[in-house]
C-alpha cells in the first residue's frame, strides 16, 4: 500500500490588531476575507489568529480553493503631521 504524505507550507500573513474599547484586540487579517478574531490580551489575540488563519486555510484547502499568499512588497506607516 502507498503511503500519502502530507505536503506542508508556511504562510505568512499580515495581521491588523486593534485595541477594543472594552479591552483587548480585535485581529482581521486583510488578505483572508472575513477572518476576524478577538483576544483579552495581545498574547491571547495572537494566539487566536493564529488559529483562526489555520482553521481558514484548511476549509480552503477542503473546498479546493486557491489559498492566496503575501506579496513580497515593502510596508511601512509613514506619520505625516498638518
Amino acid at each position: 500500500m502507498k503511503q500519502r504524505l502530507l505536503q506542508t507550507r508556511e504562510y505568512i500573513y499580515t495581521a491588523l490588531y486593534e485595541p477594543a474599547r472594552e479591552g483587548g484586540y480585535h485581529v482581521t487579517v486583510p488578505l483572508l476575507r472575513g477572518l476576524v478574531t478577538y483576544g483579552r490580551t495581545f498574547e491571547e489575540a495572537r494566539e487566536m489568529v493564529r488559529d483562526a488563519i489555520r482553521c481558514h486555510l484548511e476549509a480552503m484547502r477542503k473546498d479546493k480553493e486557491k489559498i492566496p499568499q503575501e506579496s513580497s512588497l515593502l510596508q511601512e506607516k509613514i506619520s505625516v503631521k498638518l
